[in-house]
């Protein structure tokens, strides 16, 4: 039986579809409705609809994860930003044969388990680890450095798994400046700064807001960073949801938490919306 192209697309769409709806859509909504259960010590939850879980969220306890998780997501999102963007600003205006290795090295370390590459990471930052047996070596420190078991160590860890996500929207960004805008600007006199300023940050803007909720959303739940890098002493809001559902077995908090970071998610790719339509009505203006 011969398969039109209609009906390859009809079917590839279908799957598509389907898969959404089983994997996405049908988890989503069971946590979304286990987050309005009760829990229950014996049979996880107790089909019981309360506000207990969502309740809690403004303990001042889980308030303050909540607000250090962010405040390190948020670090680590600026030195992602900072490092990141004069990177793909390099890649960007290279030769276009130069482009592809460039990004190829960028995409490279996912193809290594992130979990295998913060245990090597570990490594590195260990008082006898790689880091510091060279400090000691060229003399810059007279004894090794406490870095394990930190706030520290946990922004290492984050900036090294998620500047790739940092990289590749900014230079899609970057690359697609028209390079005349440029050329105007400078013949009509602005200098370096205020044509980075006025043209190069406004037309890249989408890269950027993008590759920070790239980095941002991801940072605030990699609970394995925060066990590896930061021990008992640091704690991300994936920490919690994994305890919860793991050892305290509260399934219903745990699933509360989730929808919170969901909403934070949402939110977000609101306002990437929003910066990116505010950005293409400003391009047409011009």
């Amino acid at each position: 039986m011969k398969i039109t192209s209609h009906k390859f697309q009809n079917i590839t769409v279908a799957v598509i579809f389907g898969w959404l709806i089983f994997f996405v859509l049908i988890p989503n909504l069971l946590v979304l409705f286990t987050s309005f259960m009760t829990k229950d010590s014996s049979n996880l939850i107790e089909f019981s609809f309360s506000l207990d879980s969502y309740k809690r969220l403004i303990d001042p306890l889980y308030s303050q994860v909540l607000w250090n998780s962010f405040y390190m997501a948020g670090i680590s999102t600026l030195i992602c930003l900072v490092i990141g963007y004069p990177f793909a600003f390099v890649i960007a205006k290279l030769p276009a044969k130069y482009r592809p290795f460039l990004l190829f090295l960028v995409v490279l370390p996912f193809w290594t388990n992130s979990l295998i590459r913060i245990y090597g990471m570990k490594i590195f930052l260990g008082v006898k680890g790689v880091l510091n047996s060279t400090l000691l070596t060229l003399g810059i420190i007279d004894q090794p450095i406490r870095i394990l078991n930190t706030e520290a160590a946990v922004v290492i860890g984050l900036v090294y798994i998620l500047l790739p996500f940092m990289i590749l929207p900014l230079y899609s960004s970057i690359e697609k400046i028209d390079g005349r805008l440029l050329e105007a600007a400078k013949d009509l006199g602005a200098n370096a700064f205020q044509r980075f300023i006025r043209i190069i940050i406004p037309l890249t803007m989408p890269g950027i807001v993008a590759g920070c909720l790239l980095v941002l959303l991801p940072a605030m739940g990699m609970f394995y960073v925060a066990d590896l890098l930061g021990g008992a002493k640091v704690l991300l809001v994936g920490n919690i949801i994994k305890s919860e559902f793991l050892v305290t077995r509260n399934w219903p908090f745990g699933s509360a938490i989730s929808i919170g970071l969901t909403v934070l998610m949402a939110l977000m790719l609101y306002i990437y919306y929003r910066a990116n339509k505010l950005m293409n009505k400003k391009v047409e203006l011009e």
